[in-house]
């Protein structure tokens, strides 16, 4: 891609982090004011931007590359869901509309617009 998105309309908050809770992986609200791992097909929140101490800083909008399970996803607005391992995928159900920018495929990577 010859344009960076990097940046933009990014915001992020912090939440207790439940156990699991990793750096670049979708996160979904578990608790009150708390976020963790999510399980394959559930829709997630944001991305956890890091993880430590019991407190992860999850971005909430902006531009995030996420790597993708299974089939790869079409560029433009989709469906998306989490998928197993921390990734995420197009979801059959459910899921949150967000902008697919680009694609990966032989890295596994696409750039979403949360």
């Amino acid at each position: 891609m010859n344009v960076s998105l990097n940046g933009f309309r990014e915001s992020a908050v912090t939440f207790e982090a439940a156990p699991g809770t990793t750096a670049g992986a979708p996160v979904r609200v578990t608790a009150n004011g708390t976020v963790g791992p999510c399980a394959d097909g559930e829709a997630f929140c944001g991305v956890a931007v890091n993880a430590r101490c019991g407190y992860a800083a999850v971005q909430l909008s902006g531009y995030v590359r996420l790597p993708f399970g299974g089939a790869a996803p079409a560029v433009g607005y989709q469906n998306l869901c989490a998928a197993a391992d921390g990734k995420i995928k197009a979801a059959e159900t459910g899921g949150r509309s967000l902008l697919v920018t680009d694609v990966d495929e032989a890295a596994g990577i696409c750039g979403v617009i949360l």
